[in-house]
C-alpha cells in the first residue's frame, strides 16, 4: 500500500514542480531555474545523506557505468518538462509526459532492462495505453 501512496505523492510533486520550474524559468532564464533546482537538490540530498544515509558512496565504484547517467537524465528531465509545459499546458504537457513514461517503463519490463525482472506486455498493456492516448486527445479536442 506505501508504493501506491509513494507514487501519488511522486506524481503529484513532478506536476506541481514542473509548473514551479517552468514559471521560475521566465523570470530567471531556463537554464538558470534549472541550476537553482538541481543545486537545491544536491545541497539538500547531501544534507539527507550524512543525516539517515546508511549505504556507502564507496559502492559507486562497483556500480554498472550505465546507471551512472542518471544525474545527466535529471538535468534532461527538468528541461524538457520546463519547454513542454511552457509550450503546451501543465495538464497537456503532464499527460503525455505520463504516457510517455509508461511505454518507457514497460518497455524496460518487457525486455528486462537494466535489471528488472522480465514482464509480459499482453494485449491489456497495449490496450491500456491506447486508451491513455485516446483520453489525451479527447483532452485536447475543442469544440
Amino acid at each position: 500500500m506505501m508504493g501506491f501512496v509513494f507514487a501519488v505523492i511522486s506524481g503529484a510533486a513532478m506536476s506541481i514542480q514542473g509548473v514551479m520550474n517552468t514559471r521560475l524559468g521566465e523570470k530567471i532564464g531556463m537554464y538558470e531555474a534549472n541550476m537553482y533546482v538541481q543545486g537545491t537538490a544536491f545541497i539538500l540530498s547531501l544534507i539527507v545523506m550524512f543525516l539517515f544515509g546508511n549505504g556507502s558512496i564507496r559502492g559507486i565504484a562497483d556500480v554498472n557505468k550505465l546507471y551512472l547517467l542518471g544525474g545527466v537524465l535529471g538535468l534532461i528531465i527538468t528541461i524538457t518538462v520546463m519547454r513542454s509545459v511552457s509550450s503546451l499546458n501543465p495538464t497537456l504537457a503532464i499527460s503525455v509526459i505520463l504516457i510517455s513514461q509508461l511505454i518507457t517503463a514497460a518497455l524496460i519490463d518487457a525486455f528486462g532492462l537494466m535489471e528488472s525482472e522480465r514482464i509480459a506486455f499482453d494485449w491489456t498493456k497495449y490496450l491500456g495505453i491506447a486508451l491513455m492516448i485516446c483520453g489525451v486527445m479527447l483532452f485536447k479536442w475543442q469544440r
